[in-house]
């Protein structure tokens, strides 16, 4: 009877020493469920870090800006595109900046992106900076419901095509009291706006020339200029661009991305 206890102890010994074991074994052999926020990273990890090109200097999340205080001489200006990315104009831009080694950065609208996600990979892939531009374009006023769902699904999709992550958010028409600003001010984007309208979204209703002057009277450094690459007739843009590339290099100009011109600036 004393042999059969002490057996039985034994056994129960080792029973219990193989479930410590397999408890502390268990969790690292299970797959981890992947959240479905933050790009698919558990709660518990932090975000991966955008590429530093793309990075967001903390003082510019959540504020609105239209030109960039810069903390050196240097003669830097961002180009800046909307409305795409479509398929005649887009590829035009995208070899002209090639052409010329220029970065820009382009706000892209949802519903087009879904059309041409070969486009944003490209212009990516070509080192320029992506933002979001809303999926509809809507300038009307808005819940936030609605609100949400134009710059989430936006935010979506480019990360889904691009994997970049990206908290450039420009609102449609630089519009700033329809529900739109005050939901990316909450998601901490920057909002940019520009400090140089090249009325190029005027369509046939202006000269190229007349985009060029628009633009060279008005050049400073910090600045940042709106174009189109999407909306309408830009005929105009693709002839202007090359005039406008040009002459800004022959002032001492260099063309940087918005996230560069952050990075160069203050936001005080």
């Amino acid at each position: 009877m004393l042999y059969l206890k002490r057996s039985l102890w034994r056994h129960r010994t080792v029973l219990f020493i193989l479930i410590v074991f397999l408890s502390m074994l268990l969790p690292s052999l299970l797959p981890v469920k992947a959240s479905i926020q933050e790009g698919s990273l558990p709660s518990t990890t932090p975000a991966i870090a955008p590429p530093p090109n793309l990075a967001i200097p903390d003082e510019f999340r959540g504020k609105i800006i239209r030109k960039v205080s810069l903390i050196s001489d240097r003669q830097v200006i961002a180009l800046t595109f909307d409305d795409g990315p479509t398929a005649n104009i887009t590829p035009k831009v995208l070899d002209i900046l090639k052409e010329r080694k220029i970065k820009a950065t382009f706000f892209v609208i949802g519903n087009h992106l879904k059309n041409f996600p070969e486009l944003a990979q490209r212009l990516v892939a070509e080192g320029h900076a992506i933002g979001n531009h809303t999926w509809h374009h809507l300038r009307r006023l808005m819940n936030e419901f609605t609100a949400t769902r134009e710059i989430e699904d936006t935010a979506t999709l480019i990360e889904r095509t691009t994997d970049i992550k990206t908290r450039l958010f420009r609102p449609p028409h630089g519009f700033l009291y329809n529900g739109l600003v005050d939901y990316a001010q909450k998601r901490k984007d920057a909002i940019i706006l520009w400090s140089i309208d090249s009325d190029d979204w005027r369509g046939s209703k202006v000269s190229a020339d007349y985009i060029v002057d628009k633009v060279l009277a008005n050049v400073n450094p910090g600045a940042i200029i709106l174009m189109h690459d999407g909306g309408g007739n830009r005929a105009n843009t693709i002839k202007a661009l090359p005039k406008i590339i040009d002459s800004l290099n022959q002032l001492g100009y260099e063309f940087v991305t918005i996230p560069q011109l952050l990075q160069m600036g203050s936001g005080k």
